[in-house]
């Protein structure tokens, strides 16, 4: 199965990176605020480029001057399986240590571009790092 990694990265504002393992690379969304397991909460997701998927596993310290600066931890990772790809729709299982269950990312049609809906869906659940609810 495909990995997913999210990084909680401490750049000039605090957000955290998405990033799904397609095509040879990470597909990579910043999101603004923490994910929540909360079915009624739609987190912003703006993709930014793919990553090398040795990325999968950095942590550390990004110097400043380079693009992204700031500290970088893994604040979740496991697989996934992708259920849907459709435009503009991907819906997929995770298996985390923090998340788990059905998630979904939706393009917003306006304005067009980059901007992504991050979205929980029925049953999907949010753990502590220990892995318990």
């Amino acid at each position: 199965m495909p990995r997913f990694v999210i990084h909680r990265h401490q750049a000039r504002h605090l957000h955290y990176d998405l990033r799904l393992e397609m095509e040879g690379v990470f597909k990579s969304w910043a999101l603004p605020k923490e994910p929540v397991a909360d079915t009624k909460i739609k987190r912003l997701a703006i993709q930014v480029e793919d990553h090398d998927l040795a990325y999968g596993d950095f942590e550390g310290e990004i110097a400043e001057g380079q693009y992204g600066a700031g500290k970088v931890e893994i604040w979740d990772s496991g697989e996934y399986k992708l259920l849907e790809a459709e435009e503009g729709v991907f819906r997929f299982e995770l298996q985390g240590k923090r998340l788990s269950g059905t998630w979904k990312l939706v393009h917003t049609s306006y304005p067009p571009g980059n901007q992504w809906l991050f979205i929980a869906s029925r049953g999907a659940k949010r753990l502590d790092a220990a892995g318990s609810q």
